[in-house]
């Protein structure tokens, strides 16, 4: 029998400055071919997330959902690969995705949950819950051990 432990943080964010205060935090310590994958409801706060990250890799263009693209690439101290994969329902034929997760970029994808299937085993989870009016809760979930060292290091 093995045992696999899961590591999981759970984080409430009272605004949207806290949810883009965490994500600064989190891109502080980025890598070359890190994947973060974005569950949660319409308007959670994925795309906020996405911006915080982006802003803090000093990435001067405006963040929009690619909801429509797909994938928007961005340059900044690293690429950073931002995709909406909610219209594939889970179909990523002949889209190339995979390709991103080792083209040396930051790979962030809302909706990841649709395309479980094909994402790498090492990445970092984030649920994002609505808790009220402004209020998240964010469920943190690294999976190896170059995230959990990430999240030992900023949460």
């Amino acid at each position: 029998m093995i045992l696999v432990i899961i590591m999981e943080y759970k984080i409430t964010s009272r605004s949207e400055m806290d949810t883009i205060e965490l994500a600064q935090n989190l891109e502080s310590e980025k890598f070359p071919n890190m994947i973060i994958c974005l569950n949660g409801e319409l308007g959670s706060g994925k795309t906020l997330f996405t911006k915080g990250f982006a802003n803090a890799m000093e990435i001067g263009e405006s963040i929009t959902s690619p909801t429509f693209n797909i994938v928007k690439e961005y340059q900044g101290e690293l690429p950073l690969y931002h995709m909406d994969v909610y219209r594939l329902d889970g179909d990523t034929t002949g889209t190339g995705i995979e390709d991103y997760f080792t083209k040396g970029g930051v790979v962030i994808i809302e909706w990841a949950n649709t395309i479980k299937d094909i994402l790498p085993e090492e990445r970092l989870d984030i649920k994002i819950k609505v808790a009220g009016e402004n209020s998240r809760i964010l469920i943190i979930e690294p999976h190896g051990p170059k995230y959990e060292e990430l999240c030992e290091a900023v949460l």
